[in-house]
């Protein structure tokens, strides 16, 4: 049995077994530094049916003994539910994160890329001086969380996405504080509602109407769970595309000709994100483990009821049987039905905003800084997070337009 996680690859090269098992094994038993053995499936088709089919549940892991890489199991929320409990959580804000809510955004997306870039000199660092500062206010401005906290709930953020990088003891109390703040939030906005999102929750939840944001939004949902989708979509919202822009930059200037050929047809910009949200292999652990509520058959390989199976997305997204050179970025790929945002009623609830904010700063960023390069370090990455990224990237964009 395979221990998992693999070693991690150098930067955002793919770990070489995800590869080797693709070809050879391509369901197999791992076992997880915590919790019980389970399955992990390599090929796209078979993640696609593990985190789509209705014969996989989530909610089985809060009575399990889950595979993981922490020591305690932190399976809870909306992310540990199936439907139709997860149906109604989701719906709550749901509706706030679709395209056409999120297109309006696109404005004010651009404007803050251009602000915040304005401030950097001709050597910047595109974690702290942009990625960081640009997805925290993106999202705060939707909730209605205060920009001035940010610092403090970025902590609690970094904290519930992290495996060895901190104690049990420290997240915990960042778990802790996280809900007291958010639970604070929910009480202020009953008392005094805005216009963002967690108003126009509380006022669906309190009236059963939609406050302007969706007639969908259910009126069916107590406070602590409010609390929970709040945090969800603050985390959500913020951790993941912050270290998705520093990690397309860092491929993009990489590789010789990408970024010349992304300034020259900005026209590109739509499907070079989705090429590079397939290409960057930025799950470190799989995705959360699926519970098989009968037996089945998957990949040719008997799966029992009861059993956990992980989906590695990230070695789906590179499979040949699906994608053509899946190795090579290609800025025009198209279609491109990668999962790096997964798939079926857990769809990552923040896709549509993530995808703006990754077009509009890259747009941005090729239109006022075409000279960008690489900095003469090599960035340090992190570790024992859920995430791949660089903590620090420095550039160097020589003229500024």
């Amino acid at each position: 049995m395979l221990s998992f996680p693999f070693p991690a690859a150098p930067a955002l090269d793919l770990e070489p077994e995800y590869r080797r098992l693709q070809r050879e094994e391509p369901v197999c038993r791992v076992r997880f530094p915590h919790g019980e053995p389970a399955w992990l499936v390599t090929r796209h088709a078979d993640a696609r049916t593990v985190l789509s089919d209705a014969r996989f549940s989530r909610a089985e892991s809060l009575r399990r003994d889950v595979p993981r890489t922490t020591e305690v199991n932190f399976a809870g929320g909306i992310v540990a539910m199936d439907p139709p409990e997860h149906t109604r959580l989701r719906a709550t804000c749901g509706q706030a994160f679709t395209a056409r809510p999120v297109a309006r955004l696109r404005e004010s997306a651009e404007a803050l890329a251009r602000e915040l870039l304005a401030g950097c000199g001709e050597s910047f660092d595109a974690v702290a001086d942009f990625a960081v500062p640009y997805t925290l206010r993106m999202i705060c401005a939707l909730l209605g969380v205060p920009y001035t906290d940010s610092d403090r709930f970025r902590g609690w953020a970094e904290a519930g996405l992290a495996t060895t990088a901190i104690t049990e003891a420290e997240r915990v109390e960042a778990t802790t504080r996280m809900w007291d703040y958010i639970a604070d939030l929910v009480a202020r906005r009953k008392r005094e509602p805005a216009d963002d999102l967690v108003s126009a929750m509380t006022a669906a939840q309190s009236a059963g109407i939609s406050s302007g944001i969706s007639s969908n939004i259910s009126s069916n949902i107590t406070d602590e769970e409010l609390v929970v989708v709040v945090m969800t979509a603050l985390v959500a919202g913020y951790e993941t595309t912050s270290t998705q822009l520093p990690n397309f930059l860092y491929l993009l200037l990489s590789e010789p000709g990408l970024w010349e050929r992304l300034v020259a047809r900005p026209a590109l910009v739509g499907t070079a994100v989705e090429e590079l949200l397939r290409f960057t292999p930025l799950e470190a652990n799989g995705a959360s483990p699926r519970y098989a509520t009968v037996d089945l058959e998957l990949g040719g390989v008997a799966i029992a009821a009861g059993e956990p199976v992980v989906a590695a997305t990230v070695a789906a997204n590179r499979d040949p049987r699906v994608f053509t050179h899946p190795d090579r970025i290609d800025l025009a790929r198209d279609p491109n039905p990668h999962l790096a945002f997964g798939r079926g009623p857990h769809f990552c609830l923040g896709a549509p905003l993530a995808r703006l904010e990754l077009r509009a700063a890259l747009s941005v960023l090729a239109e006022t800084r075409p000279g960008l390069r690489l900095g003469p370090a090599e960035p340090e990455w992190k570790a024992g997070m859920l995430v791949r990224g660089p903590l620090a990237l420095r550039l160097d964009s020589g003229r500024v337009r």
